[in-house]
């Protein structure tokens, strides 16, 4: 059974079935035993100031508290030491990693999924994820091999630590307030009640205007502010008294979802247009890289490139916007999803860092967010549409075969490039759906090109 709770990027299922405590402290034991084996034999400059210890933190989902108790323990039976950062939004959980110099870290979280949900997201050195490809599937073979659970004869030390000072001071590093603000946030009953008033609740001249800032152990509305619907309360409270912007945050508040003054929800392209020539115009940051999902609108490439940056297409997934960012030593990446990640964050995602960011930009203006947003919307974009496909692989063959004079690449499922518009089809991890991305210059061409990929696709799933 414990099989099922593993997936591509991290650990998560419903609970108390199939994911419990038991499978918690095997999870943990795992991963000590995985992070010790492949910590061997390394040399020392490569070795962290904590190779012996993890830190540990959790949402404020019901079962949190008892699947970390179980989760720490299994750390501790391999003699790993466990420093408990208590309960905390996911992106804390890399500042405390590299802040406590530790050899990883596991933050207790289903982030955007219903109150029924958890999981684990497992990171190495460095904050550095640990995926599928990079180590989640030896840790899920660890797993699956343990007959039992319970004292090993070692048991690794337990402290709790608090970092709410250092993590606030290293937040509020990105923030400049120019002029006076006022935001309304809908914290969708998640780590964002904790996480704002503890990081911005006394900064000067931004008035905060709440909404479910209520840990209460349920959600009022799903906690995915990528669905429009979701945005619904924020956007009745910006109409109760005039904002300068809202701002949604996920159930574990590493995500973010902007919208204007209007109550339009900005798409986290151009979220990452806006943060990217923010970056792009400060002198030390000149020509640097930012790397973006293949499935943004290309006016993220557009801005980049005009200001002579270097634009990075990158595959879905944290995992490889942050070995890409790295590797290019980016000073900034942005996903779709609503992930924004900083080079001085250690190329990790922050929700709380893009906040900073949009106020900062904001007050340094006299202008309004959206029109300052309407600069990048040159654009069409048909938004993420799923088809229901059992053949994934057989439908991407027959659009390579149908498109092949145009420019085509597979960096992240099939990428097909025609002047004036473009599209991208990736397959589903875990279901038979294809994931269609169309834009293109303007919306009678979209349409058009829309219901022509229809015709190879079939019909929408439900809901599309």
């Amino acid at each position: 059974m414990i099989e099922k709770i593993f997936k591509a990027y991290d650990v998560r299922a419903t609970y108390p079935s199939p994911l419990n405590e038991e499978d918690a402290w095997k999870v943990g034991h795992a991963t000590g035993l995985f992070l010790k084996r492949s910590r061997q034999n390394l040399p020392p400059e490569k070795r962290v100031g904590r190779e012996d210890a993890v830190v540990v933190g959790r949402d404020m989902r019901p079962h949190s508290p008892g699947l970390a108790g179980a989760l720490c323990e299994g750390l501790r039976s391999t003699g790993m030491n466990v420093i408990d950062v208590g309960m905390i939004d996911t992106s804390f959980i890399y500042f405390a990693i590299n802040q406590l110099d530790a050899v990883g870290g596991i933050q207790t979280t289903a982030s955007h999924n219903p109150i029924n949900y958890n999981g684990f997201k497992i990171s190495g050195p460095k904050a550095k994820p640990i995926g599928a490809a990079s180590g989640l599937d030896d840790i899920k073979r660890i797993a699956m091999s343990l007959a039992r659970v319970g004292p090993t004869g070692v048991q690794g030390t337990y402290e709790q630590v608090d970092l709410w000072d250092e993590y606030k001071k290293k937040v509020r590093s990105f923030l400049d307030l120019k002029r006076p603000l006022t935001v309304a946030i809908d914290a969708s009953n998640g780590m964002a009640g904790k996480m704002v008033p503890r990081v911005f609740g006394d900064v000067a001249n931004l008035k905060i205007v709440p909404v479910l800032f209520e840990i209460t152990g349920s959600f009022v509305h799903e906690p995915n502010p990528l669905v429009e619907k979701n945005l619904d309360m924020l956007k009745e409270k910006m109409r109760q008294q005039p904002v300068d912007f809202g701002c949604c945050f996920d159930g574990d508040a590493d995500r973010a979802i902007f919208l204007d003054e209007q109550e339009r929800m900005i798409g986290s392209d151009m979220t990452t247009a806006l943060l990217a020539e923010n970056f792009l115009s400060m002198p030390a940051n000149k020509g640097a890289a930012v790397v973006y999902d293949l499935r943004s609108s290309h006016v993220v490439k557009d801005v980049v490139s005009a200001l002579g940056g270097q634009p990075v297409r990158d595959r879905v997934g944290h995992a490889f916007i942050k070995k890409t960012m790295a590797e290019k030593n980016a000073v900034f990446g942005g996903e779709l999803s609503g992930h924004i990640y900083f080079r001085d964050y250690y190329y990790a995602d922050s929700a709380a860092i893009a906040f900073a960011r949009v106020l900062s930009i904001l007050s340094a203006q006299d202008k309004p967010l959206s029109q300052l947003i309407s600069r990048y919307h040159k654009y069409r974009q048909s938004g993420e549409v799923n088809f229901e496909v059992e053949d994934k692989d057989g439908k991407i063959r027959e659009l390579a075969d149908r498109y092949k004079s145009a420019q085509i690449d597979y960096l992240d499922g099939i990428t097909v490039e025609l002047g004036d518009w473009w599209f991208n089809v990736r397959k589903s991890n875990t279901e038979p759906l294809l994931r269609l991305n169309v834009e293109a210059k303007d919306q009678a061409l979209l349409d058009e090109k829309f219901a022509e990929l229809k015709k190879v696709l079939g019909k929408p799933a439900e809901g599309h």
